[in-house]
């Protein structure tokens, strides 16, 4: 029974380990040079709906950022990224 729980134990490491480096794979990878490219792109689009949603997304991927949450951070500069794109 105590091999089945270090096993078990193992494994959930391991899970923990992986996922959130697979989730920031999945989008843009949250960093510093990611987050001042997509802040650039973002401040030369025109004073649009889509520039204020996109600074949205800027301010909580650094708010993630600032918590350690990097999964959380890439999802939000991903969705920043995209809508700079769709100008």
């Amino acid at each position: 029974m105590i091999k089945t729980l270090i096993g078990a134990a193992a494994m959930a490491a391991v899970a923990y380990a992986v996922v959130p480096a697979q989730a920031a794979h999945m989008g843009m990878g949250c960093s510093g040079a990611n987050l001042g490219k997509t802040e650039a792109a973002v401040e030369a689009m025109a004073d649009t709906e889509v520039k204020f949603a996109a600074e949205k997304e800027i301010s909580l991927a650094q708010d993630a950022m600032l918590n350690g949450k990097m999964g959380t951070c890439g999802m939000h500069l991903s969705k920043a990224a995209h809508e700079s794109m769709a100008k």
